[in-house]
């Protein structure tokens, strides 16, 4: 087995809380019409799940379906 890592405890006793990237949930939608949008859904998966935007790419991270950008 691996080795544990210390905690070290700040003052009062508490642990130091881990520091993690915001999420960034506003930029999966937008508003048409003074209502909310999804942008890139997966049309396979349905509603509940978003494409991530790579660089030539749209991508599920559920079934793997992709959809490539088209070039200017």
């Amino acid at each position: 087995m691996g080795k544990k890592k210390k905690v070290r405890a700040r003052e009062g006793g508490k642990k130091a809380r881990a520091k993690r990237p915001g999420s960034k949930k506003y930029k999966m939608y937008s508003i048409e019409d003074n209502k909310l949008a999804k942008k890139r859904v997966c049309p396979r998966c349905g509603q509940g799940v978003f494409l991530a935007e790579h660089k030539n790419r749209w991508s599920c991270g559920k079934c793997g379906y992709t959809e490539f950008k088209k070039k200017n």
